[in-house]
């Protein structure tokens, strides 16, 4: 069941008020329970983060002397190795998810309130409250479009490098005995593909939550983003950013960062562009964000009305803070989309 049908279903329960209130109070408790898992988990990451720096460091010692240690060494070394990291993977995944359950459960708890709200107002309030129930089943429907983008991306790349990568090891360990020189080359061999997919499974974790953005805040992580926007499409990305670099409020870091991230992928894919030019400026009570490129374009007029899911949900976010949002272009002459919300520091 969506939120969005949660959400219904309550508003048409004999005592709406009342029900919204105790799911209120039920998403609460949910949210402190996940605030406290949370802090657990980056603990535990942190200490396996360590255990995986002890542990690489004692491979590359076996690494580097190959020919003085022992074949039960050597796999010992990389099976300790291989079961840190993965450990340090599964626990960053768990960490990854209790971020997006407590982003959830916020943005829940945000939808009752302004419900509950809107309710007490009469007749006014029941119709703002369709207009939220909109905008929930809007952001759902983006998030689960994303999901399956990136399962997708999962399935054809790191999911099955993983399964070459049992066969390589099943051959290089059988090599440890009979060929130790041809075992080591399957086991650089196999070093590599596992860098590679490491890379790409870091990059699939960076699309869905960059913990840098939690721990260095707005600017660096666009400024990381758009490097590695720019490797990976091929596409040129020039950030440029004005005013004050400081914290902000949670919620409006996120806000602000998929905005930008939706806005690169629309220009890559579908304007096509060569050029993309990033403008951040972060003044006392405003901050602004300019995505310029110089691809197809498009009806802005169209797009206003009828455009796409990002840019519907990009506006609503908008919106709902007080801001502005704003579409400049037309077919043949590239397009210049302009963000501006309320700011206020943390």
């Amino acid at each position: 069941m969506t939120v969005a049908n949660e959400i219904t279903d309550h508003v048409s329960a004999e005592d709406p008020r009342q029900s919204i209130q105790t799911e209120l109070d039920e998403t609460n408790r949910a949210l402190k329970e996940v605030t406290l898992m949370l802090e657990q988990s980056r603990v535990e990451v942190g200490k396996l983060t360590q255990r995986n720096a002890a542990i690489t460091a004692h491979l590359q010692q076996v690494q580097a002397q190959l020919d003085k240690v022992s074949s039960e060494e050597i796999r010992m070394a990389y099976d300790s190795a291989l079961d840190a990291q993965q450990r340090l993977f599964v626990m960053r995944g768990q960490l990854e998810k209790l971020q997006s359950d407590q982003a959830h459960l916020e943005r829940y708890k945000s939808v009752l309130e302004r419900l509950l709200a809107q309710l007490a107002g009469g007749s006014a309030g029941n119709k703002g409250g369709k207009n939220e129930m909109t905008s929930v089943e809007m952001l759902v429907n983006a998030q689960e479009a994303e999901r399956q983008r990136l399962s997708r991306q999962m399935h054809d790349g790191p999911a099955q490098a993983l399964s070459n990568f049992i066969l390589q090891t099943e051959i290089a360990m059988r090599l440890l005995e009979m060929d130790p020189a041809q075992a080591k080359t399957e086991l650089g061999n196999l070093k590599a593909a596992a860098m590679g997919t490491f890379q790409k499974v870091r990059n699939f974790i960076f699309e869905l939550r960059p913990m840098m953005l939690d721990d260095l805040g707005l600017i660096p992580t666009i400024r990381r983003y758009a490097d590695t926007f720019k490797e990976q499409s091929g596409v040129d990305v020039n950030v440029t950013v004005s005013g004050d670099e400081r914290r902000l409020e949670p919620y409006l870091e996120v806000m602000i960062f998929r905005a930008m991230q939706e806005l690169l992928g629309n220009a890559a894919r579908h304007s096509q562009a060569t050029l993309i030019k990033v403008q951040v400026d972060v003044s006392e009570n405003m901050v602004k964000l300019s995505v310029e490129d110089n691809g197809k374009g498009f009806d802005a007029d169209l797009a206003g009305k009828e455009g796409g899911l990002g840019l519907k949900i990009i506006r609503e976010r908008v919106e709902m803070l007080g801001g502005s949002f704003e579409i400049d272009s037309a077919p043949g002459k590239g397009s210049h989309v302009m963000v501006a919300v309320p700011a206020r520091s943390v």
